[in-house]
């Protein structure tokens, strides 16, 4: 009888081509987090893809 291979739980591991990169925890104090929330949503962005471009742009990516 064939020995059953045992699953690791959770999602498996993504290719490193589509492997977003490393979190970096912050914190916002609320008045900066509803600014950058408005500036997200005007630009139809979420609040992450909203600070990632912005970071970009600023840093000369």
């Amino acid at each position: 009888m064939p020995k059953a291979t045992k699953r690791q739980p959770g999602r498996p591991k993504l290719p490193k081509a589509e492997y977003k990169g490393k979190i970096v925890p912050v914190r916002f104090a609320p008045e900066d987090l509803k600014r950058i929330e408005r500036a997200a949503k005007a630009s139809d962005q979420t609040v992450s893809q909203w600070i990632r471009s912005t970071l970009t742009a600023a840093t000369g990516g």
